[in-house]
């Protein structure tokens, strides 16, 4: 049995903004970084930033844009888990930065990054 179609397009999506975000220099650290609080899609470093990427993967953009699916409770499971990840690795004072990538894969894909989200 394959997998549900709307798991298909988020790890495509995913794939894609990985891709993109590479060729923008983004070196990837972690794919889907899970812990109690939630999941992280991306977290990568640019430069010395380190990034706490999601990824929101929709067919269309037509009826409203993909990073608006992250809404309040959203960004405040990725700060939890952002802070839950860099105690984990113990890493001290950093920079660090959100960004959402949206993601429209169909056609000629359309890849969107908003750093400094929130």
């Amino acid at each position: 049995m394959g997998k549900a179609p709307h798991l298909s397009l988020g790890k495509r999506g995913e794939d894609l903004a990985a891709k993109f975000l590479a060729k923008e220099g983004y070196r990837i650290i972690e794919r889907n970084f899970r812990c109690p609080y939630g999941e992280i899609d991306l977290i990568a470093r640019d430069g010395k930033t380190v990034v706490f990427v999601e990824i929101k993967t929709r067919t269309s953009a037509r009826l409203s844009p993909p990073y608006l699916a992250v809404n309040k409770s959203k960004r405040q499971k990725i700060k939890k888990t952002a802070q839950f990840y860099l105690n984990l690795k113990k890493a001290g004072p950093v920079e660090c930065r959100f960004d959402i990538v949206s993601v429209v894969p169909d056609g000629d894909p359309a890849v969107e990054v908003m750093q400094r989200a929130f």
